[in-house]
């Protein structure tokens, strides 16, 4: 658990972010962020998440995921961005998750790869915290944004090696696939319900067949054919 090296600081903060491959849909990034206490207060309330099974997102059914976020006192269909959401605490140490998606229309004047790390700097940014910390990023790339006192470490796989990370794949993942089943009621046809916007053949033929609806990213291939 990479975690336990970076515990001494302020804040610990793990950001990750699903849906870059999808052909419609958001980007959706949040971050985990665990404060106050003292070490070995965090160290606690980091193995008492990890007991729960936290890992990366995809290694997890979605039903395993669905009880981690319920265990942590919240539901699926109620997470929502622009909100922190407190999912742990001992003593005067306290986790919290934020959520952040980034439009296909942005995602289209922005490219996938900046899109993604601007929704997980936003993520980061809604805590508005200050002091010194350590941001753990998912992958191979610091975010472009950067911020006094806290120091960026990208970690390849670090949905695996990371418990913040990996908390913050669940309830990304969750709340982007819990939106895609509602777009797939708003456009119906297209199976978002089911493959969550990925670009199967089922989902290929429909924008071949029905065409380019308003969350379809028009910069990818499979898409911009279609226009």
């Amino acid at each position: 658990m990479e975690d336990l090296n970076y515990l001494s600081k302020d804040f610990l903060a793990g950001v990750d972010e699903v849906g870059r491959g999808p052909l419609a849909g958001p980007v959706v990034a949040a971050c985990a962020l665990i404060t106050g206490g003292t070490s070995s207060d965090r160290e606690s309330l980091l193995l008492e998440i990890l007991k729960l099974g936290v890992t990366d997102s995809k290694k997890l059914s979605a039903i395993k995921r669905n009880k981690i976020i319920n265990k942590l006192g919240h539901q699926v269909e109620s997470l929502k961005c622009d909100s922190l959401l407190e999912v742990g605490t001992i003593n005067n140490c306290h986790i919290h998750v934020s959520i952040r998606e980034i439009s296909p229309a942005l995602i289209d004047s922005m490219n996938i790869l900046a899109a993604s790390l601007e929704a997980m700097a936003n993520a980061f940014e809604q805590y508005e915290i200050k002091g010194n910390g350590w941001i753990l990023v998912d992958g191979n790339h610091k975010l472009r944004k950067s911020w006094s006192g806290a120091e960026q470490v990208p970690l390849i796989k670090g949905d695996s090696r990371s418990v913040m990370i990996g908390l913050a794949s669940i309830f990304a993942k969750e709340y982007r696939d819990h939106l895609m089943k509602k777009l797939g009621a708003i456009y119906p046809g297209y199976g978002l319900e089911s493959h969550a916007g990925y670009p199967t053949p089922t989902h290929k033929e429909a924008i071949a067949t029905l065409g380019v609806t308003p969350i379809h990213r028009k910069s990818f291939r499979g898409v911009k054919e279609h226009v």
